[in-house]
């Protein structure tokens, strides 16, 4: 009797022509079987907790259109606005076991994760202009703080904008003194809470889903949030006053879980990346207009009313906050805080500079 072996099983030139036959239809089974698992396109879900029709959501919707198209295919995003998957305690988790792959939290989520020198975007007046903001994300010291969330599993993909924030309570807020006793939500942050204890108020961590009921019911009597995310939420209906003070930035981290980020193959995260960068230019450019539009619509509900923060007051506003500086000059890095402000003042000498050349270039006209 004569025998030959396949890595699969033993065949014996005896045996039956027909389990021959079925053996052979069972190899060509896991064949098939393993051809369309590996067509498969890989799913991101990319969870948020913000509306579809904020800049965060309109730039997830961006993202997806341009990953899909540009892996042609490969990848699959699934885009969950609203908080409809994990609210703003539980999705910073989610990501880190895995239940989903991509967010885009406030950049005040990860002091809590215990990456403290990312609350150098929640300290008061830290940043005079966008041109300034965008010079420290896309720089060296927003690379290095990107580069940290990599402890905690986390890969950093891009920095995501909302714009500066307002001001907002049920009775008027034009000096700094009317803060006191006012019950203020603010995100879970030291910086941010520090900065209402200066102002005289008492912070109320609350996720941003909470913040609509709470001003409502009377939990708490006041919010800060940029324009676009007043408008959208409808927080206009239950806030009679805000203060045009940009006192302080609201921008977002895109991030994915770094063991599927790491597991993908490199064209298809080389195109991921391009899809990234083209969404995030696209997204900065809309948070800017949704902001200014924002603002035309709130005024036109005629239920809030907006003060805009004289120049002179803001300055007042700016030397009361100015301690909360010194306060975390040791938990964001003392050589962090002097370079953004080295950065601020090359803007605003640049910005002078532009300035008076487009008035010389005027007067000789």
């Amino acid at each position: 009797m004569r025998s030959f072996h396949l890595p699969w099983f033993r065949i014996n030139t005896k045996t039956d022509s027909t389990k021959i036959t079925q053996s052979l239809f069972v190899l060509f089974g896991i064949f098939f079987l393993q051809t369309v698992l590996a067509a498969d396109p890989v799913v991101i879900k990319f969870s948020h907790v913000l509306a579809a029709s904020t800049p965060k959501g309109m730039a997830a919707e961006k993202f997806k259109e341009l990953a899909e198209s540009y892996t042609k295919g490969s990848v699959r995003v699934e885009v969950y606005p609203n908080g409809q998957l994990y609210k703003d305690r539980d999705e910073m988790v989610a990501l880190q076991l895995g239940a989903v792959q991509m967010l885009a939290p406030s950049l005040s989520k990860f002091g809590p994760l215990g990456i403290r020198d990312f609350e150098i975007f929640d300290m008061p007046y830290m940043f005079p202009n966008k041109t300034t903001l965008y010079r420290v994300m896309d720089g060296k010291i927003g690379a290095n703080l990107i580069a940290k969330l990599e402890s905690k599993g986390i890969k950093g993909l891009a920095y995501w904008d909302n714009g500066f924030k307002q001001m907002s309570a049920n009775k008027p807020l034009r000096n700094a003194e009317d803060f006191k006793g006012l019950k203020m939500r603010i995100q879970s942050s030291k910086a941010l809470d520090a900065q209402m204890r200066v102002l005289g108020a008492s912070p109320q961590v609350m996720p941003f889903s909470e913040v609509y009921a709470a001003l409502k019911n009377g939990e708490v009597n006041g919010t800060e949030n940029t324009l676009s995310n007043f408008q959208s939420q409808k927080i206009y209906e239950v806030q009679k006053h805000m203060t045009l003070s940009d006192h302080g930035y609201l921008g977002y981290a895109v991030i994915v879980n770094k063991t599927f980020w790491e597991g993908l193959k490199p064209d298809i995260r080389a195109q991921l990346e391009k899809a990234m960068a083209e969404a995030t230019r696209y997204e900065r450019r809309i948070a800017q207009e949704e902001n200014e539009n924002a603002l035309e619509k709130l005024r036109a509900t005629g239920k809030t009313e907006i003060y805009i923060l004289p120049n002179e007051s803001r300055r007042i506003w700016q030397q009361a906050l100015l301690p909360v500086h010194d306060q975390f000059a040791e938990v964001v890095g003392r050589g962090t805080i002097q370079a953004v402000y080295k950065i601020a003042a090359e803007v605003e000498k640049e910005e002078k500079l532009n300035k008076d050349n487009n008035s010389s270039a005027k007067a000789k006209k």
